[in-house]
């Protein structure tokens, strides 16, 4: 039992320790405008471009661009957790840390899968009713539960590219591209039947792109029983990025151990 209090510990306590340590958005002029404002007005953006060009009505671009929104906290979030680490000489106490590896890394997971579900229920919320967009009250228990996955997907994929940036010195040029491919590649402003072949086959494995469909089949009327293959897809996507960021972050532990590549400012 103590082993387990002492586990679960270190995933909470050690999660939010790292999380206030190492983001200056957490103050709070920096969180609204980062985490709030800007993705508003992205919304936005779409929904207007989406009205000139005749491809989608507005609630097309609001609940993609309202998925898409927790991009920011999981993709930049997953990079700087880890990169920030080794910038400001810290990560080398947390790899000589004889602790799990898995609830050690997975601790630094949980805030952004909290920032990325009250940020999306935030942009649903503040876009339908700037938007008028309604919201079907009975299938607001699936599209949390759809935010829920959306963000776990995403944050774990966030953390596969922290792991790649222990490698680089320029980090924002992961999470940059990252963010960019989300924009492309998710179905948030692109219809998956109007991508070429290359292109789905790319937005199969991309994160957010299975919820957001299931989002938009919610909305439009279906079951969660007809929602249910693509939510699954999804926990597939944030079961492979998790074994794969944990892989990696370990990978590099163990190269770091001979040539000091972590090390790296």
């Amino acid at each position: 039992m103590s082993s387990l209090v002492r586990t679960l510990r270190l995933v909470v306590v050690g999660g939010a320790m790292s999380y206030r340590a190492l983001f200056n958005w957490t103050s709070p002029p920096i969180f609204i405008g980062t985490l709030i404002v800007s993705p508003l007005f992205q919304i936005f953006f779409f929904v207007h471009v989406g009205r000139t060009l005749g491809v989608a009505d507005d609630r097309f671009y609001l609940i993609g661009n309202t998925v898409l929104a927790a991009s920011v906290a999981c993709v930049y979030g997953g990079v700087m957790a880890v990169s920030k680490e080794r910038r400001c000489g810290t990560l080398g106490m947390v790899l000589l840390s004889s602790r799990a590896r898995i609830p050690l890394w997975g601790g630094r997971v949980l805030p952004y899968i909290a920032n990325g579900f009250l940020v999306m229920a935030f942009m649903l919320v503040a876009g339908s009713w700037a938007l008028g967009v309604a919201l079907p009250l009975p299938v607001l228990g699936g599209v949390a539960g759809t935010f829920l996955i959306a963000a776990v997907s995403c944050a774990f994929f966030g953390l596969v590219l922290g792991a790649v940036a222990l490698r680089l010195r320029d980090v924002f040029v992961v999470s940059n591209m990252a963010f960019t491919l989300l924009i492309l590649f998710s179905g948030a402003n692109l219809p998956h039947e109007a991508m070429p072949g290359w292109m789905r086959g790319i937005a199969t494995v991309t994160p957010m792109s299975h919820a957001i469909d299931a989002l938009r089949a919610l909305f439009a009327g279906a079951t969660y029983a007809e929602v249910w293959p693509d939510l699954a897809a999804e926990g597939a996507l944030a079961l492979g990025y998790a074994v794969l960021a944990l892989g990696l972050l370990r990978y590099f532990e163990w190269r770091s151990r001979a040539t000091a590549s972590l090390d790296v400012a």
